[in-house]
């Protein structure tokens, strides 16, 4: 696989403070068109993606645990562009991965993925997933068959592909978020199962009553937070 990765970018955004229901409303009609662009190519992902790109998804997804996630998009990208996605061993991978933490594990992690879902010696991704009606399930399936996948990253790349869009990616900046906005009223010591989807819950109804779209609200607060909207 040569690098034909769908092209993106960090799209740039203010940073903003406010923490009023109306100032957090202001700031995402702000930010509106570029929230509403990114879904777009996440939709484009999965329609029109193939399954070397799907996978290449899930393992950037797989790197992101306590990485920054430009970083962990740009060691996916080089992977492609050498053709090491699915030609190489986990050694050589933590090799060129170098800028991604806990990197010998997450190569192990990705040739792992690649047992998952390879058919007759190729990638067949896309057929697996379209083989369950229900997101939920599809994300526990993740969870429970991809060594490496929890809730948040199985949410994650079930986002970033344009069939997840009512999942929660409870990272830091989202539960600081939910906890500022009074969605929550503390942050989760620990995220089990159990815990991830009570919280989880607390968003989408926090979504519907501000009348912001699940969608769209991780992508406000993860750029209020950062100045950026990425994946």
């Amino acid at each position: 696989m040569k690098n034909n990765l769908i092209p993106i970018r960090f799209l740039k955004t203010p940073i903003d403070n406010s923490y009023t229901i109306a100032g957090l409303k202001s700031f995402w009609k702000k930010v509106l068109v570029l929230i509403v662009h990114r879904n777009k190519h996440f939709d484009y992902v999965w329609k029109k993606g193939t399954d070397e790109e799907i996978f290449a998804e899930l393992v950037f997804c797989l790197f992101t645990p306590q990485s920054k996630a430009t970083l962990c998009w740009s060691a996916v990208s080089d992977l492609a562009e050498k053709n090491m996605i699915f030609s190489s061993n986990a050694s050589n991978i933590a090799k060129m991965i170098n800028r991604v933490r806990f990197r010998n594990n997450k190569a192990r992690y990705l040739v792992e993925a690649k047992k998952v879902f390879t058919v007759n010696n190729k990638i067949k991704i896309k057929e697996k997933l379209k083989s369950f009606e229900c997101t939920n399930e599809l994300r526990k399936w993740l969870v429970k068959n991809v060594k490496g996948i929890g809730y948040k990253e199985a949410g994650h790349f079930l986002r970033n592909i344009g069939i997840g869009k009512n999942l929660a990616i409870l990272d830091r900046h989202i539960l600081e978020n939910l906890k500022l906005y009074g969605a929550i009223e503390e942050i989760p010591k620990t995220l089990n199962a159990k815990t991830y989807l009570e919280t989880e819950k607390r968003m989408q109804n926090f979504s519907k009553t501000i009348e912001i779209p699940m969608s769209h609200l991780d992508m406000l607060f993860w750029s209020k937070n950062t100045g950026g909207i990425f994946k």
